[in-house]
């Protein structure tokens, strides 16, 4: 099995502790070979917890690493303009979300990635969260029948005053929590050959910066359901992360469980238009009601560990992409469609 040599820029909370901690894990398919990060700290905790060599900055790497994949996990406002180095650098990328804040970011991105013959990737792991695997293999099934609307909600109560509350750095819950939900939700949607509507409500409550913390965004396009997606952070009284209304049935659910019912037509008593007043058997004015035969089923996850469960599925993806050339499962091009839609929810909500 080819070990692929590994360079991670950034030892914060994503670069160390969701990154760094998986390939800690990952066995014989990674080794991390190299780390980049301005805080001196940082880097003599990376030598000593990969073996690996660090450096204050990226551009000294050694030209002859053999680096096959940079994970770019710098700050936002970065992700950019590091990768586009990256690439033009002839490295193999990774970029962290939020992918870029503009459609226009992400062509030029694309662009270079094809300039220069090199893999660019986004690191959306939530597509393959457990709990999102089996939403999709419930729809799919067919049971809920047509689907009206997908709630998905993000949300709890908290405060925040870090630098990731703070536009000049790409903050707020859209950016930071947002590409999660929004990547499932246009996965949903499955609309690719165009952009959806976008109507988007944001607003400060809790934060300490001049970023959203609140954001509630309706989605919808022709001949498609519904989808509401809220990231609140002055939602004191969470209930679910998922709630689908479809024609049959409905889901809802959490991230570690959820629950489903439908029924079958067919077995549905046959019913007709009636406009003049319903009256039961004694000639006493009724409500329409009917017994409906419904089918329940639950899941709960097996894997305590869901986020290192997704995080493990999609570097397995970039494993075969480097070195069997299977194409990507995430590619830019479907991400540049949720920074589109992030993009016009910040145009619309200008002053927040």
């Amino acid at each position: 099995m080819k070990q692929l040599r590994i360079a991670i820029l950034g030892q914060g909370r994503s670069g160390r502790d969701i990154h760094g901690a998986y390939f800690l894990t990952a066995g014989e398919k990674y080794k991390v070979a190299f780390v980049a990060d301005p805080i001196k700290e940082r880097r003599d905790r990376a030598e000593k917890e990969y073996g690996c060599r660090a450096f204050a900055d990226y551009a000294d790497f050694p030209e002859d690493g053999g680096i096959d994949l940079v994970v770019n996990a710098t700050p936002s406002h970065l992700h950019v303009p590091v990768t586009l180095d990256l690439l033009r650098r002839g490295y193999n990328v990774l970029c962290e979300k939020p992918f870029a804040q503009t459609a226009a970011q992400v062509d030029e991105m694309i662009a270079a990635s094809q300039k220069s013959g090199k893999m660019l990737a986004v690191f959306q792991q939530s597509r393959f969260a457990p709990y999102f695997e089996q939403v999709s293999k419930v729809l799919a099934s067919g049971a809920l029948g047509r689907i009206i609307q997908v709630s998905i909600h993000f949300s709890g109560y908290a405060r925040r005053w870090d630098w990731q509350c703070c536009r000049e750095f790409a903050g707020g819950n859209l950016y930071n929590t947002g590409p999660h939900p929004v990547d499932q939700a246009l996965q949903l949607l499955d609309f690719p050959d165009g952009n959806p509507n976008v109507t988007c409500f944001m607003d400060r409550v809790n934060t300490f910066g001049d970023a959203e913390d609140y954001v509630k965004l309706i989605l919808t396009a022709p001949g498609r359901p519904v989808i509401d997606v809220e990231i609140s952070s002055c939602n004191a009284y969470p209930s679910f992360t998922y709630n689908i209304m479809g024609s049959t049935g409905g889901l809802k659910g959490s991230l570690q469980e959820m629950q489903w019912r439908w029924f079958d037509p067919a077995e549905a008593p046959e019913q007709r238009l009636i406009k003049t007043p319903l009256s039961n058997a004694m000639g006493l004015p009724m409500y329409c009601s009917e017994p409906l035969l419904w089918r329940d089923d639950k899941w709960e996850t097996a894997n305590a560990g869901t986020f290192d469960y997704a995080t493990g599925k999609l570097y397995d993806t970039l494993y075969r992409r480097i070195t069997e050339g299977t194409p990507l499962v995430v590619t830019p091009e479907q991400v540049r469609q949720q920074i589109w839609v992030m993009e016009e929810s910040h145009r619309q909500n200008a002053l927040i």
